[in-house]
């Protein structure tokens, strides 16, 4: 068996992708915005889909650096909740 890192590194272990859940609200949420956004772009002549096509890239290029933050946060504050627990650990078995 693999260490949780090795698990990692291989790429067997998606964060990102792995942490979601696809509970209904969710699921019926997302079907909102692809039918608003379906029905936005129905409206659009060829510039203004170019605009919105645009939009959404940068958007999605945003959500991703939220997401990278959000991790690398919740990582280091794991890690502090553990060096804390474990210091506590020890003056306790002293």
């Amino acid at each position: 068996m693999r260490s949780i890192i090795e698990e990692l590194f291989y790429g067997n272990i998606c964060p990102n992708t792995d942490c979601r859940t696809q509970d209904n609200e969710t699921k019926q949420l997302m079907g909102y915005i692809a039918n608003h956004h379906d029905a936005l772009l129905s409206t659009l002549n060829d510039q203004q889909k170019e605009i919105l096509e645009k939009f959404d890239d940068c958007y999605s290029e945003l959500t991703d650096i939220n997401e990278r933050e959000i991790f690398a946060y919740a990582f280091r504050l794991g890690a502090q909740l553990m060096l804390e627990m474990l210091g506590e650990s020890t003056k306790n078995n002293m």
